[in-house]
C-alpha cells in the first residue's frame, strides 16, 4: 500500500522520502510504490547480484558459459578453443573473448546467451549484419552486445537506494511479472540498435551516438500507457 492518499495528478514525485510516484498508466495516474514487494526484492537482489559478478575465465561454470555461447551461434562448427581466433567471427576484439567483459561482467555472456537461444533468427541475422544497406565498417557484434548490457545497466540505475527514474520504478514491476525481465529488454534493445544503425547508415563512430539514441527510443517505449511488460513495448515485435 502507499503511504501517501492523495490524488496522483501530474507524473512527478508525491514529496520527498514518501514511498509512491504518480505516473500515467493507460490514461489514467496511478502509483508505483518505491516499497517493494518480497517477490520484488528478492528478484532486484538476484539481479544485482548478476551485475556484480565479473568474468572468471578460471572458472568452470563461466568457461562452460562461452562454450554454451558458441555452440549457440555455430552449431555446426567445433570451438578449437576458449583462446582463439576464431572468436574474432562473433566480433570480439581478439582471440580471447574474457578480456572484452570488463566492462559489464559475466552477466553481458549471459545476455548473449540467452538472445542466442530465445530468438535465434534474429541473433543470427544481426550476427551476419543480413538485411539493409551495411556500412564498410560494421559495428562488433558480440562487443556490441557488452555495450548494450552496460547501458541497460546505467539506464536502469538499479544501485539506487531510492528510484531516481520512473524508467527504473516501471522496469520494477516488470521484474515482478517476469524474473528474465532484464534479459528480455536487452534483446530489444538489440534489435532497436540495430535498425537504428540501419536507418542512420552508421559507421563504426557513430557507435555511441546510436546507443544512445537506442536507450532514448527504449526509455520512451518504457514509458508508454500500454506498456505493462517487455512483451508489450512496440519494438518486442522486431524479434523472432
Amino acid at each position: 500500500m502507499c503511504a501517501d492518499d492523495a490524488t496522483c495528478g501530474t507524473p512527478t514525485w508525491i514529496g520527498k522520502g514518501l514511498t509512491c510516484v504518480c505516473f500515467k498508466r493507460k490514461g489514467t495516474y496511478e502509483r508505483i510504490c518505491i516499497n517493494l514487494t518480497p517477490q520484488q526484492a528478492e528478484r532486484l537482489r538476484r539481479l544485482k547480484h548478476r551485475m556484480k559478478v565479473y568474468f572468471d575465465a578460471s572458472r568452470p561454470d563461466h568457461q562452460e558459459a562461452l562454450r554454451a555461447l558458441w555452440a549457440a551461434t555455430y552449431p555446426d562448427q567445433e570451438l578449437h578453443g576458449l583462446i582463439s581466433d576464431q572468436w574474432k567471427e562473433m566480433g570480439w576484439q581478439g582471440k580471447d573473448p574474457s578480456t572484452d567483459f570488463r566492462g559489464a561482467g559475466f552477466i553481458s555472456l549471459e545476455n548473449l546467451l540467452f538472445f542466442a537461444k530465445t530468438f535465434s533468427t534474429s541473433f543470427q541475422r544481426l550476427l551476419r549484419k543480413q538485411g539493409g544497406k551495411r556500412a564498410d565498417w560494421e559495428y562488433p557484434f558480440a562487443v556490441a552486445g557488452v555495450n548494450i548490457t552496460f547501458m541497460l545497466m546505467q539506464m536502469l540505475d538499479l544501485e539506487a537506494t531510492k528510484p531516481r527514474t520512473f524508467v527504473r520504478s516501471v522496469f520494477l514491476q516488470m521484474l515482478s511479472d517476469n524474473e528474465w525481465a532484464f534479459d528480455l529488454l536487452y534483446c530489444v534493445a538489440f534489435v532497436v540498435m540495430d535498425k537504428q544503425w540501419l536507418e542512420r547508415n552508421a559507421t563504426y563512430m557513430e557507435f555511441n551516438d546510436v546507443l544512445k539514441s537506442t536507450r532514448a527510443q527504449l526509455e520512451r517505449e518504457l514509458l508508454m500507457d500500454d506498456v505493462l511488460q517487455i512483451e508489450e513495448m512496440p519494438s518486442y515485435s522486431l524479434l523472432s
